[in-house]
């Protein structure tokens, strides 16, 4: 699951990423509205969630979520603001808001929030994904291997998990070393670097040790595929 934050208080911004990324969530955080307006108009970044600061430099959230609307993206977007009138919660909402956050909040808040807002997506996530012996649990982070009697537990790190949620959620496909990238990594990840083929390898030793090491093939020349 990825997330467009849009905070340009440095210290704020860093705050609400450390806890998005402790959730495995992949966040991409840019500080000024113009950024993020490119980023959304570029197909290849499928995001989950979009939580955008009010006051920002170049275009504001507000412009940021009648933009969306306006390109009919049912994107669930929380606005966060110190404004705490009345009028303002309408002007945000109007405009296309799916919350508002008031400042200053706690961040189990604002996970709540999130977790609130994609529940009443139309693309929401079942609480589990299954495909052939593993089973993914998005309400405690955890993987297992179901082949044996007594399944235990696979220790993933977050990239490791939001990697085969990207393969589970696609099963039988190919997907592109590009796809990944897309998916899985933050727009400030070196596109030249080596990272999918290399978290692929550790995500294949850990599915070893639990009888699933065969499942995902590289397709020589094409990308990867998690067999069913």
């Amino acid at each position: 699951m990825r997330i467009l934050l849009v905070e340009d208080e440095a210290d704020l911004g860093e705050a609400i990423r450390r806890a998005l990324l402790r959730e495995k969530y992949v966040v991409d955080w840019v500080q000024d509205g113009s950024s993020a307006q490119q980023i959304l108009d570029n197909a290849g970044f499928p995001y989950t969630l979009g939580i955008f600061d009010w006051l920002l430099p170049g275009l504001s959230g507000i412009d940021l979520c009648q933009h969306l609307r306006s390109q009919a993206n049912p994107l669930p977007v929380l606005l966060l603001t110190a404004k705490d009138r009345l009028e303002d919660r309408v002007t945000g909402l109007d405009a296309g808001a799916d919350d508002y956050l008031i400042k200053p909040f706690g961040m189990e808040e604002l996970l709540a929030r999130l977790r609130a807002l994609q529940r009443r997506s139309p693309t929401f996530q079942p609480t589990q994904l299954q495909v052939g012996d593993l089973i993914l649990d998005y309400g405690t982070s955890t993987v297992i291997g179901a082949s044996s009697d007594s399944p235990q537990p696979i220790s993933l790190t977050a990239k490791e998990f939001q990697l085969l949620e990207c393969f589970m959620q696609h099963p039988n496909q190919i997907l592109t070393r590009e796809q990944l990238m897309n998916r899985v990594w933050s727009i400030q990840t070196d596109p030249m670097s080596n990272v999918v083929a290399a978290q692929i390898r550790l995500l294949r030793k850990k599915l070893a040790d639990h009888g699933c090491g065969a499942m995902i093939e590289t397709v020589y020349g094409m990308g990867y595929r998690l067999n069913a």
